[in-house]
């Protein structure tokens, strides 16, 4: 099961948003905070993907060249993850669809599945990184961020790059972008008529 969520994690939205659109019934204010819900799971992902790179956009196995405690890896230790529920959360507050089922229905299935891959990706890295890994897992929670940064100077770490982030991250910001578009579209529509 792990390696099935795992390869497929990038499709398994689609259904959710072919329902959030066909049932969606926009407001000004779902539209405002369902955008700032959906912004701030992006900007978390976009803060990890700049320290963890492209290697974050594989489907074929868990992997990675680093332990990356830095950035939002520091505070948490699956911030693409945590970005991604509070992104799918947000757009399910954009859209108001069946409001607040298939929201809570959604986080429901994303927890499990995310579940399920970090059980496969904790493996690896447990078997890669050994004992840092584990001083990491005792200090740094999985979801919920911690206050302050962890540090531990003996893990050597990727440097910060946007630029690379930004190209990695492509894909989902053009999926965020075309949604909050159309949905807009759907709030003009609604004003209009």
């Amino acid at each position: 099961m792990e390696k099935l969520f795992f390869k497929y994690r990038s499709y398994t939205p689609i259904p959710f948003l072919i329902v959030m659109i066909a049932f969606q019934n926009v407001t000004l204010w779902s539209l405002i905070l369902g955008f700032t819900v959906a912004l701030i799971g992006e900007l978390i992902r976009f803060w990890g993907v700049a320290y963890a790179g492209s290697e974050t956009r594989t489907t074929s196995e868990a992997g990675g060249t680093y332990l990356v405690i830095s950035g939002a890896f520091g505070y948490m230790r699956n911030p693409l993850y945590f970005g991604n529920i509070m992104l799918y959360l947000g757009i399910g507050i954009m859209s108001f669809a069946l409001f607040p089922y298939l929201q809570i229905g959604a986080l429901i299935f994303f927890y499990i599945q995310y579940r399920f891959i970090i059980n496969g990706e904790e493996k690896y890295l447990r078997e890669t990184f050994g004992e840092e890994y584990k001083k990491y897992t005792e200090s740094v929670p999985r979801f919920f961020p911690r206050f302050t940064s962890y540090k531990n100077e003996k893990v050597v770490q990727p440097p910060l790059n946007v630029k690379a982030g930004l190209k990695s991250e492509r894909r989902s910001l053009q999926a965020f972008s075309a949604v909050t578009i159309i949905l807009i579209i759907f709030y003009i529509v609604k004003v209009i008529e």
